[in-house]
């Protein structure tokens, strides 16, 4: 996530055009002239300005191709502001062409706090704004100041009557939650749970009627689950899960309200799997967005070796840091801004990896979708191709030593909208760190591995990476980012890497089998830790990933099972939130975070692996109860992805996604998570119009708040994962079980090459008549010469079929088949999967 300048003690509260006439509040008027009948001292502007007052209006021409909101300024100074006072500020404004200008009340220097901030819609035929804000400070010289930079075209803007008063009634923001039934707005599973959540002053249960058109499909009573201490209000639950028949436009009914529409749909999530990992083309930097792509999406390449910053290809330092300058170009934006950063590029790549990854070891993950990106017409599946842009810029980001720089981001701070190939400011690469250089040790172990099948020099290029940065971050294990360097980009900060390390080593075991890496999880005192808290993981705490991929992706540690078991625990933990939540999240503490719903989807992660690892369905129920909350069964009754439910956030923080800001600009693309409600409300809009919330109402769809509804790529990373997960399960029937059973054995191995030997048993009551058996190799290994079968193999999976005389296998009976191998630098586990005919066997 990104983060702006610092924590603003601001009280802006709700700012609505309305119509001209409306009484001001009482109070001492606090511009000396805001009609502007004789002179328009004692206003200035900046020097690219003029003022005309010809008209009996303050006038300017704003020229064009300014790149940032105050690169153009009307102001007025010494404004006395009293604390705890309540001010309403008021003007008449146009433009012509329309545009979205900046009004601000603020400290007159840096750090130029801002006590009121809004974006009024400013239109050819003007209208009258009125805002109220409570001043926190005392202050004698407050500037009014009134930005109008920013666009590339030139434009006329015109004021009058501009008022400040004292004395005002501050506004309420009431959020509009719609009907009081909350439902998942998207779609319920056939043959998975059903729950909507009811608010109501009633403590008695009540009817409900489920209806399909005007058609009544199923009736029943509420269960009352009292005050819901996440949104203050009295609850109901409702569980139609009994209905599995699937259709489009239900609504559910009770105590007088209907929900918003839903489906029951087994291809609901489809398009989805898709979209989520469609996510992350746009925000890739270095390249141009192909329109053809992307329609409403395309714009130039920004950040690379051209004006007006010159980009990332040749970054120095900041002064002081380094002598040198390195070549970071490339990689994903990380978030609404245009900074990236190792620590969260490195958990959202891992998380594409293990998607994919997923594809190859989960018995009911389907192959990944495609995402129409500019490499889609090779033989290297998507999801790799899109993790492959930004694991090329960790690996840029590592230096001949092994450490990693941690961050590379603007000098400043730049205001919205601004597209990246017009930001103006110097690029600076930041010190190296500990966590950064480990993250870049787990992303590239895992990238060695996936990457194997299709591009070896690219896997041993990744192996080298890892092993270079782990021996940098042992000899340098206390090396860690300052939490004070957050000026044009967010901290990222952590003084606490044991989880990194943790990480690390388990991916480099995995990928090596070596015994270094092996000791280094098995002493870790993380590894008999607890990973997986009621809050999540997230960028700043990884062990969690290091446990998953130990416990889904095949290897050989020692007491896997243990490990494996603990996946399980955490995901019951979770089942236990969810049964005490009336609103059926994973996520449920006392206080809301920064990016809740990305711990909401990082939950349900955990929740889907316990699934894959045990087949019990209570997981994957989980699983579709996060998706509910995230979809609209929660206190604002709004879906947090874009495009999706009936009312859905559309206005996430982006400087390019700026629709709210500037018309011409798209909102951001279908599939984008917001980042969800967040009890520090850190940002101005927030302050202002979401005090002293309820957590779950500690969020605003408004492109201003940076603090509860930020866009960013470690958000969506795990929405992918889940998306995925839950599109791969069809109606929710449970996968069939296979009655087979597999022994794997390697029966000889050299230094490039193994032979190993099958047994399939048929545990069945009946024959198996023509068989089809499939398992995926951990990397780059290949099956070659075989026999007793018909062997093939697409990237790291085989499948291997009968022969004409081989295809029966009786009930009690087995088939042996075998292959000599080639190997690929690292470990080569017996795989964890293996289907007969599409369903699992035991092994």
């Amino acid at each position: 996530m990104s983060r702006r300048l610092s924590v603003f003690a601001i009280a802006l509260l709700a700012g609505t055009i309305v119509i001209p006439g409306t009484a001001r509040a009482e109070g001492p008027e606090q511009i000396g002239n805001g009609t502007f009948d004789t002179t328009a001292d004692p206003w200035w502007h900046t020097g690219n300005l003029g003022f005309d007052i010809s008209s009996g209006r303050l006038c300017s021409d704003v020229p064009a191709g300014t790149a940032q909101p105050w690169d153009a300024i009307i102001g007025l100074d010494g404004i006395p502001l009293k604390k705890d006072e309540t001010y309403a500020f008021s003007f008449f404004a146009t433009a012509s062409p329309g545009k979205v200008a900046k009004a601000l009340i603020q400290l007159p220097v840096d750090p130029w706090t801002q006590y009121l901030s809004a974006t009024p819609e400013l239109s050819v035929s003007g209208n009258t704004y009125r805002y109220t804000f409570t001043s926190p400070v005392d202050i004698p010289n407050a500037q009014v100041a009134f930005q109008l930079g920013g666009s590339a075209t030139a434009w006329r803007f015109c004021m009058d009557d501009v008022s400040l008063k004292g004395g005002a009634k501050p506004d309420v923001y009431e959020p509009d939650t719609g009907p009081r039934v909350r439902v998942n707005q998207v779609a319920y599973l056939p043959k998975g749970p059903k729950n909507a959540t009811l608010v109501t002053d009633s403590t008695t249960p009540l009817p409900w009627t489920l209806k399909d058109g005007d058609s009544v499909v199923r009736e029943g009573t509420t269960t009352p689950r009292g005050v819901d201490a996440t949104s203050g209000q009295n609850v109901h639950t409702i569980d139609f899960g009994s209905y599995r028949r699937a259709g489009s436009g239900l609504t559910l009914t009770a105590d007088g309200e209907t929900s918003r529409p839903f489906d029951i749909s087994a291809s609901a999530y489809t398009a989805l799997k898709a979209d989520a990992l469609k996510f992350f083309y746009p925000q890739r930097s270095g390249t141009a967005i192909d329109g053809a792509l992307r329609p409403g999406y395309a714009r130039p390449a920004g950040h690379v070796g051209v004006g007006p910053n010159q980009g990332d290809t040749n970054v120095p330092c900041q002064p002081g840091v380094c002598d040198y300058s390195l070549d970071v170009s490339g990689g994903w934006y990380d978030a609404g801004d245009h900074g990236k950063y190792v620590v969260n590029g490195g958990i959202s790549v891992a998380q594409l990896m293990s998607e994919f990854e997923r594809t190859k070891n989960a018995a009911t993950a389907k192959p990944a979708p495609a995402l129409a990106i500019p490499e889609s017409a090779d033989h290297v599946p998507d999801i790799l191709n899109e993790a492959r842009w930004e694991q090329e810029f960790l690996l840029k980001m590592q230096r001949p030593d092994g450490m990693a720089h941690h961050k590379i981001h603007d000098e400043n701070w730049t205001g919205l909208p601004l597209l990246p190939h017009l930001d103006p400011q110097k690029r600076e690469l930041h010190p190296v760190s500990t966590a950064a250089t480990l993250n870049l040790a787990a992303t590239a172990a895992q990238a060695a591995r996936v990457f194997a099948p299709y591009d070896a020099a690219f896997a041993a290029k990744n192996l080298a990476a890892a092993r270079k940065a782990w021996k940098a971050a042992k000899a340098n294990p206390a090396v860690y980012a300052s939490p004070n360097d957050g000026t044009g980009g967010g901290t990222y900060s952590d003084d606490n890497v044991t989880d990194e390390f943790y990480w690390a080593a388990a991916e480099l075991y995995i990928s090596t089998g070596e015994t270094e890496f092996k000791e280094s999880v098995l002493t870790s005192s993380t590894h008999t830790d607890d990973v997986f808290n009621e809050r999540g993981f997230n960028w700043g705490s990884v062990a969690a990933l290091g446990r998953l991929d130990l416990a889904t992706v095949p290897n050989a540690l020692p007491g896997r099972d243990a490990v494996r078991q603990s996946v399980l625990d955490g995901a019951d933990k979770y089942l236990g939130i969810i049964a005490g939540f009336a609103y059926g999240s994973p996520y449920n503490p006392s206080t809301y975070e920064w990016g809740s719903n990305s711990q909401v989807a990082n939950n349900m992660v955990v929740l889907g692996a316990a699934y894959d690892i045990s087949g019990a369905a209570k997981y994957r129920d989980g699983v579709l109860q996060g998706a509910d909350y995230l979809f609209g069964r929660n206190a604002l009754n709004m879906s947090y992805v874009t495009g999706y439910g009936e009312v859905n956030s559309h206005n996430q923080h982006s400087r390019w996604y700026a629709h709210q800001l500037d018309a011409d600009l798209p909102n951001p693309p279908a599939g984008t998570l917001s980042g969800g409600p967040n009890s520090g409300i850190q940002d101005p809009i927030a302050q202002a119009k979401l005090r002293d919330c309820k957590p779950q109402f500690c969020y605003i769809d408004d492109i201003e708040s940076w603090s509860t509804n930020e866009l960013t790529i470690n958000w969506n990373a795990p929405l992918a994962w889940a998306s995925a997960f839950i599109a791969d399960q069809g109606d929710g029937t449970a996968p069939t079980a296979g009655r087979c059973e597999v022994a794997y054995t390697v029966h000889g191995s050299w230094r490039d090459g193994f032979t190993a030997q099958i047994t399939v048993k048929n545990t069945g009551t009946k024959a198996v008549d023509g068989w089809s058996l499939r398992w995926s190799f951990l990397g780059g290994q290949k099956a070659g010469h075989g026999w007793n079968a018909d062997l093939s193999q697409v990237g790291a999976t085989v499948t291997a079929k009968n022969l004409s005389w081989n295809k029966k296998i009786a009930p009690g009976k087995t088939v042996t088949l075998g292959f000599n191998g080639t190997s690929a630098p690292g470990a080569n586990p017996v795989p964890d999967l293996f289907t007969l005919n599409g369903a699992a066997c035991t092994s």
